[in-house]
């Protein structure tokens, strides 16, 4: 057998609008040289007599001049497979057996609309007025980039045009052009893959025939990337880097891994109903080394109408391409000084300044799980078409791949923690002379296996089949999931867990119960769904304190709300298909989908306004999809 596919996919998304603040002078801007900022276009909007005696003017604004930002991303994808299967008696049973071999291929442009250019919007928003004979030849009087008519030759720049940014309609296209740009990393990502199976049945219980899997395969997987350089982060002369972009500072990375797994399963009956499962699989990774998962797992039906089944299970997670090699974006801030914040004052300033790079831990290790299955299902003979199953679950999750703050690899690297240590090292160069001295840091923020997690819930499933007519029927079926808990634990110094159970507002959020519901109808030409959606209200965030009078005060770990309630979601999809048999024997399947069939809101937040994150809550509003399908014969 042989398969192929390419898939192109292009998505731009309005990211908001370019926000942005700044200070810049006011005094001196009609003289040469001037302060190093200035900015001639408050003086000519407000009038110099209202600056009277204002040195500086401190603008945030949501740039509605400008364009909005915008992510353009591109994606195209390849695979192939060849492969070959067969059957063969093997000690009196037919025994199955298949090889294979892949190559997958994803071409991605990730592209940034409209940002800022840093180092552009300083000069073009610190403007001047042209004095008279001045070097550029601007007419006097005319506002121009201070870069540009100050007494400093060496840092002009004849492209600069000055931006306006207090109002409407009021910037010059040319500097909107001069200012914002479109940064972008290209990225291959590629993936070999061959593997073998077999499954027989090699021999029997009293109880039956004992079912036999084993298999292996192999599997390397590689990223490379390139970004041109005037995207890049800029390169300082002292070996350090700074933003060029507000955002999107995109680096290239490059990485590989490979890993190689073995498999062996098994079902073996018992009798009296009782049937034993299990599982094991050896794996080696190139980059985190061995380990060993399994499952073991039995499943009892004491008559033909209940049966109930009880898995225990170890799992993991090996860390991805991205968060092993990832060349990230670069940053610069401050951080607190620890020793500061608990009360010595001689340790040296409060803060220190940093810059930061995100990037991946080639040294991470797989994320292991424990985890329970326990439950049941019925299937009644005096109903036929009906069934229903409850199922309890338990995940203990160790050494969770998480990433933590500057700040934060700052604090656990004052307690000792020498894995924090070791990324952080100082830039002497640029270092401030005391006392008390000043070290300029270098911190590379990079995912570590340091979270903990407890996950537990319940799982219900219900579904009814009845036959209409012939050969059409309507089937109901509805499942939902209720949380009981959810704790992640980062080991952070008084950072107590918090169960997020019941807070529906962000990606990290658990609502109480995620429901679904169906009705179909269908006939050997026509189906027709109707599937309703949604969550239970809940929190908006899970640790906040609702008060309106006595409140304490407001922490990360306790913030405090006048509202701190969000209302839950039901959403109505609608999907209906139509067969069409053709004369030469083909078919042609017609289909019509509307998600969110009645246009109901998303998840409005207290706080902002602003619509929560997409895991539960519908951004986009009613959608329609309309296509046809072919297959010959």
């Amino acid at each position: 057998f042989a398969e192929g596919s390419y898939n192109r996919q292009e998505v731009f998304f309005n990211a908001g609008p370019n926000l942005g603040s700044a200070t810049l002078g006011t005094v001196g801007c009609t003289v040469v040289p001037v302060p190093t900022t200035c900015n001639a276009f408050a003086l000519q909007t407000l009038g110099a007599a209202r600056l009277a005696g204002v040195d500086s003017v401190s603008i945030t604004t949501t740039a509605a001049d400008l364009p909005f930002r915008g992510i353009n991303n591109q994606r195209e994808v390849q695979r192939y497979v060849i492969g070959a299967e067969g059957e063969f008696d093997a000690f009196g049973k037919s025994a199955r057996w298949d090889v294979y071999g892949q190559y997958s291929r994803s071409d991605l442009r990730e592209q940034l609309r409209n940002i800022m250019n840093v180092a552009r919007m300083r000069d073009a928003s610190n403007a001047a007025f042209a004095p008279a004979g001045n070097s550029g030849g601007y007419a006097t009087g005319s506002i121009q980039c201070l870069i540009n008519v100050d007494a400093n030759a060496d840092n002009n720049d004849p492209n600069c045009v000055p931006l306006n940014r207090l109002g409407i309609g009021v910037a010059d296209p040319a500097a909107i052009d001069y200012v914002l740009g479109d940064p972008y990393r290209k990225q291959v990502m590629e993936q070999y893959v061959a593997g073998a199976n077999l499954s027989l049945t090699p021999f029997a219980t009293w109880a039956g025939d004992v079912s036999i899997a084993i298999g292996g395969e192999y599997r390397e997987e590689k990223i490379r990337g390139s970004v041109p350089e005037e995207f890049q982060p800029a390169r300082n002369a002292d070996g350090t880097t700074s933003n060029r972009w507000s955002v999107g500072n995109y680096l290239p990375f490059k990485g590989s891994y490979n890993v190689k797994e073995a498999y062996l399963e098994t079902v073996v009956p018992l009798g009296l109903g009782l049937e034993f499962n299990g599982a094991v699989r050896a794996t080696d990774y190139s980059t985190s080394g061995y380990v060993t998962t399994w499952k073991l797992g039995a499943t009892w039906a004491p008559i033909e109408d209940i049966r109930f089944r009880v898995t225990r299970s170890r799992d993991i997670r090996a860390p991805n391409l991205n968060e092993l090699f990832q060349a990230g974006t670069a940053n610069s801030d401050s951080v607190r000084n620890p020793a500061f914040v608990q009360g010595d004052p001689t340790s040296g300033p409060q803060f220190f300044p940093y810059s930061g790079l995100t990037t991946g831990n080639p040294d991470l290790k797989p994320e292991k799980a424990d985890s329970w299955n326990i439950g049941a299902v019925v299937t009644p003979r005096f109903l036929p078409g009906f069934s229903a199953s409850v199922d309890y679950f338990r995940i203990d999750l160790e050494d969770a791949i998480d990433t933590i703050s500057a700040q934060e690899i700052v604090n656990r690297c004052d307690e000792g923690r020498q894995e924090y240590c070791d990324a952080i090292t100082e830039d002497p160069a640029r270092e401030q002379p005391g006392p008390p001295r000043v070290p300029y840091l270098l911190i590379r923020s990079q995912p570590f296996n340091f979270v903990s997690k407890l996950v537990r819930g319940i799982d219900f499933d219900v579904a009814y089949r009845l036959p209409v007519g012939g050969e059409s029927s309507v089937t109901l079926r509805g499942n939902a999931t209720r949380y009981i808990e959810n704790l992640s634990d980062t080991g952070i110094a008084g950072v107590t867990p918090v169960n997020t159970v019941g807070a529906v507002a962000t990606q990290a959020s658990t609502p109480k119960w995620i429901f679904r519901g169906s009705l179909n109808y269908e006939t050997p030409a026509f189906s027709g769904t109707v599937t309703g959606r949604g969550v239970s209200s809940g929190k908006y965030l899970a640790n906040a304190i609702e008060c309106t009078s006595g409140c304490p005060t407001s922490t990360s770990q306790a913030p405090t709300y006048d509202n701190n309630h969000v209302k839950g979601t039901f959403y109505v999809d609608l999907n209906l298909t139509q067969k069409v048999r053709m004369k030469s024997g083909s078919q042609a399947e017609l289909f019509f989908n509307v998600t969110n069939l009645f246009d109901a809101d998303p998840l409005l937040l207290p706080e902002t306004g602003l619509a929560a994150a997409s895991t539960y809550s519908d951004l986009l509003g009613r959608q329609f999809r309309v296509g046809i399908r072919f297959r010959t014969k």
